[in-house]
């Protein structure tokens, strides 16, 4: 599936997750096992592997660094659809514009009284 991209020879120990960082080097953390917390990173082999975009870098079974094209794309999401406003009621409407109406009134009667 991949391709070799630097020959290491790393021996793997039990109970260790195997990784290339950010660096390009490789490392391993201890893994949690049965309420236990793992363990922080440390360095293994520097190897300084540039990083290339679109690549998995991994450790394979020999112990080298190799890379994987990653799977890009897969199956489109669906979008979502607006939802529609609900059309209000001819009584509701009129309602409503009676109660704006009454307010404006009120709110230039006011007016007209300070004005005094």
């Amino acid at each position: 599936m991949g391709e070799k991209v630097a020959r290491v020879g790393v021996k793997r120990q039990e109970g260790y997750l195997y990784f290339i960082d950010k660096q390009g080097d490789v490392s391993r953390a201890k893994m949690a096992r049965g309420g236990k917390k793992g363990g922080g990173p440390v360095k293994v082999t520097r190897v300084g592997v540039k990083k290339a975009r679109g690549y998995l870098y991994y450790l394979d079974k020999q112990g080298d660094v190799s890379r994987a094209k990653m799977a890009r794309g897969g199956k489109k999401k669906k979008k979502k659809k607006k939802a529609a406003k609900k059309k209000t009621t001819r009584k509701k409407r009129r309602k409503t514009m009676v109660k704006k109406k009454k307010a404006k009134k009120k709110k230039k009667a006011t007016k007209k009284k300070k004005k005094r």
